[in-house]
């Protein structure tokens, strides 16, 4: 498989003015850097909800242990 170099980004990005055209890129650039950022924020909250129920039963098990 192919690396992506700074000719083929650059190659891209020529591509992507010619097809959406100047006024319509920066929209597409922040539809783009929206939907990463919703990404990365819903990836972060399983991440947070993983290591809660990680906690709850580290601390379930010590409850157990001192009975």
């Amino acid at each position: 498989m192919m690396a992506v170099g700074p000719v083929s980004l650059i190659v891209i990005a020529v591509v992507a003015l010619i097809i959406f055209g100047p006024k319509k890129l920066p929209q597409f650039g922040r539809a783009v850097g929206s939907t990463l950022k919703e990404f990365k924020d819903a990836t972060r909250g399983l991440a947070d909800d993983d290591e809660e129920e990680e906690e709850k039963k580290k601390d379930t098990k010590k409850i157990e242990s001192n009975s």
